[in-house]
């Protein structure tokens, strides 16, 4: 389980992706999912179908997102998967609560990214926020009309995708985002860490507006979610 949940790093701190553990068997699990979403996406193309987003509404919509709840699918760097609930609390929080035995949680908070293992009788491995890609949507004020922070900016006829990154460190990587429109919605994410390693997480139906409680993003909140 650590080693699952010491994914969201590399061995160099500044990096910040996800693993899963390896597990060979888990392989065929991939392949059925990799079908699957590839389907899905064909299904719902017609009703993802809009026009290319601009940077200003991209801004506008995720700092006009301050809670956010949605199931994931997470394919790791190392071709397993893993599957959870997010939890999002903007500015500067968010909680990746992952299902199955042994659990675990990757909390943000007060500046800091703690994994949490329950397996471990170890504190939680904690690291800096601001040295992951994901701190970008965790800003308290999103611009990515900032000089140097957005180094793609397509459109594929469904949706629009940006590729973002700290423009003082880029070194630290890289978040790809996905967006439909119509309404404007965060589809899915692509972490790319500073050591050319990278994540996707595809989220279910985002539901917002909630009132989710501190705790979940505490530096104790390891614990699962009420």
């Amino acid at each position: 389980m650590r080693k699952k949940l010491r994914g969201w790093v590399r061995n160099d701190p500044a990096s910040f992706h996800f693993y899963g553990k390896a597990y060979l068997d888990l392989m065929k699990q991939f392949l059925s999912a990799i079908a699957l979403s590839s389907c899905a996406l064909v299904f719902s193309s017609v009703a993802w179908a809009g026009d290319k987003l601009s940077l200003k509404e991209i801004s506008g919509y995720l700092n006009g997102m301050k809670t956010a709840t949605a199931t994931f699918t997470q394919i790791n760097d190392d071709g397993t998967l893993t599957t959870g609930k997010l939890y999002l609390h903007r500015p500067g929080r968010m909680r990746f609560e992952y299902e199955g035995t042994g659990g675990g949680t990757v909390v943000a908070g007060a500046g800091a990214v703690r994994i949490h293992d329950p397996k471990s009788n170890q504190p939680p491995e904690t690291f800096p926020l601001r040295r992951t890609p994901l701190s970008i949507i965790l800003a308290k004020r999103v611009n990515l009309d900032q000089a140097n922070m957005v180094v793609g900016h397509g459109f594929d006829g469904t949706s629009t995708v940006v590729r973002a990154q700290d423009p003082e460190n880029p070194d630290y990587g890289s978040l790809e985002l996905m967006f439909t429109d119509e309404p404007v919605e965060l589809r899915k994410w692509v972490v790319h860490d500073g050591g050319g390693g990278k994540t996707t997480v595809i989220l279910g139906a985002l539901e917002t507006g909630m009132r989710l409680p501190s705790t979940l993003f505490s530096s104790g909140g390891g614990g699962s979610s009420p």
